[in-house]
């Protein structure tokens, strides 16, 4: 489907660097070890991951990482990994019959009421209602 609903709604500025990541686009000037980092999260996002745990992975602290990754990649380690996580929730609800709640868990957020502010936050509109509004632009 390449037309998204609620696609009126800008992205905003600060989340435009971690959506080019998550689309693969090459960023060759990039810290070894935020590579590593974003590589990790792309393959555990449904996983508990906390940013003392990514810190860990790269043998640095977790202000020095979280600085690191901000410089290059131009948000928070865990802003990104929010919107890594949003992307595969949007996904999963335009592509499948799952439920809200099944999403949710598969992407790996555990509080509903944060899933549904975060999804909101991003696609202006609450996880239910832009499902609705996909099936309803198939139909």
């Amino acid at each position: 489907m390449s037309e998204r609903a609620f696609s009126v709604l800008p992205v905003p500025p600060m989340l435009t660097p971690a959506l080019s990541l998550l689309r693969k686009e090459k960023v060759t000037s990039m810290d070894r070890r935020v590579q590593i980092i974003i590589n990790l999260m792309e393959g555990n996002f449904h996983r508990n991951i906390s940013l003392k745990d990514l810190a860990r992975a790269v043998n640095l602290s977790q202000s020095r990482l979280n600085h690191l990754f901000k410089a290059d990649v131009g948000v928070s380690p865990v802003l990104y990994l929010r919107t890594l996580r949003m992307e595969r929730a949007r996904d999963l609800l335009e592509m499948t019959l799952l439920s809200v709640k099944q999403v949710m868990t598969s992407v790996g957020v555990k509080d509903k009421s944060h899933f549904e502010r975060d999804f909101k936050k991003i696609y202006g509109a609450t996880p239910s209602r832009h499902r609705a509004a996909c099936f309803l632009k198939r139909t």
